[in-house]
């Protein structure tokens, strides 16, 4: 069998059409081929040399991802003259969604890696807030976008993993009476601090429930309600030291009180966020 030749042409990286290209050729035994791929290719000076190519070997087969409007069509009607096998990959798709929508796709290129750009900035949110979790590297603070502060049990880790899914750096500090406050924390631009409080009875019920789970005697000190009053005004004193906003999440979602938080950071920072 003779060698067939592709050529994948695309105003991205073409990494889909030749994708989708393999997957189709493995369903096919023993057969040679060879793939050339064009990325970047978005004028037609650049494209009619490779259909002209493409049509000097009967075992050639052009395969395009292309978006936008009058390089389709030129790369449709060149093939059509020249005679070469052609497959559109984005086409067929896109013309369905767009009669069930009532509405034009936006044709540009490479939109598909922006959205790759934006999964790998969510994994390093998520590693960041990880990282910095508890209190684990008071430094955390000073390149978090957010620096939530609260006692134990006021959803303050919750709370950091599902704003690094909205793109947030978050790093989370611990108030405890005992154990000082970073200065980093002092340091920080106000609006960036973010304090947390709760009803008592609310943090005593879920300390209990947390030693339970831990299989440790729930009459600790960790969950003694005088113990969680005592933090609960220090935490105060210290956000009011901060001058820092304040959310109760006693009767809250965590998405309630993200969503509090991104329209604090989106008003403070307009066109950041």
């Amino acid at each position: 069998m003779k060698n067939l030749k592709i050529y994948v042409i695309s105003d991205s990286i073409g990494e889909t059409g030749e994708q989708i290209l393999k997957a189709s050729l493995r369903q096919f035994d023993q057969i040679d081929y060879e793939i050339k791929r064009y990325p970047y290719h978005n004028s037609i000076g650049m494209i009619e040399p490779i259909i002209e190519e493409a049509a000097l070997d009967e075992f050639s087969l052009i395969v395009y991802t292309t978006v936008e409007n009058n390089t389709r069509k030129f790369i449709q009607e060149k093939a059509h003259e020249l005679n070469v096998p052609l497959v559109d990959v984005m086409g067929p798709p896109m013309e369905v969604i767009e009669n069930i929508l009532n509405k034009e796709p936006l044709r540009e290129p490479g939109l598909i890696r922006r959205l790759d750009e934006n999964y790998f900035k969510k994994v390093e949110c998520i590693e960041f807030a990880v990282n910095y979790d508890d209190g684990k590297d008071p430094r955390g603070a000073k390149n978090a976008d957010i620096c939530l502060v609260g006692i134990s049990r006021t959803s303050k880790t919750p709370l950091s993993i599902y704003l690094a899914n909205k793109h947030f750096k978050v790093a989370n500090i611990p108030l405890v009476p005992e154990v000082g406050v970073p200065q980093e924390v002092y340091q920080k631009d106000k609006r960036r601090v973010i304090g947390l409080i709760a009803n008592p009875y609310k943090i005593n019920a879920i300390r209990e429930e947390r030693l339970k789970t831990l299989g440790l005697d729930s009459t600790a000190n960790y969950s003694n309600l005088e113990r969680i009053e005592k933090e609960l005004e220090y935490s105060k004193r210290i956000m009011k030291d901060l001058d820092c906003i304040v959310i109760d999440v006693t009767n809250k979602s965590i998405e309630e009180t993200a969503g509090i938080i991104i329209d604090h950071m989106k008003s403070s920072f307009p066109g950041e966020y």
